[in-house]
């Protein structure tokens, strides 16, 4: 099995191989996720001081807040792997007038 490597700004790399999911910082959820991570020891800040915009959930347990948005980690992740990269808002067909 090959891990695969995703730059997350800043110099900082992860193994997307141990990555359960990528979520916006924005819900109470989230939140709640990173406070515990903190108050365990299990989070990981790799901002570099910038704002949040992505954080990152490991089948660790581990907790990663990126400065990237989700949908660009993900980009580079379809990247790195070749595949079609698919953008939301051009993923519906506009009806013509």
């Amino acid at each position: 099995m090959s891990i695969e490597l995703v730059h997350i700004g800043f110099g900082n790399i992860v193994a997307m191989n141990r990555v359960i999911a990528i979520a916006s910082p924005n819900s109470a959820p989230t939140k709640r996720a990173i406070q515990e991570g903190r108050n365990k020891g299990f989070l990981i800040d790799m901002t570099n001081g910038r704002r949040t915009k992505a954080v990152i959930a490991t089948d660790s347990g581990h907790i990663i807040l990126a400065a990237l948005a989700p949908e660009t980690i993900a980009g580079r992740l379809q990247t790195s792997r070749g595949d079609l990269v698919l953008k939301p808002e051009l993923s519906y067909e506009k009806d013509e007038p």
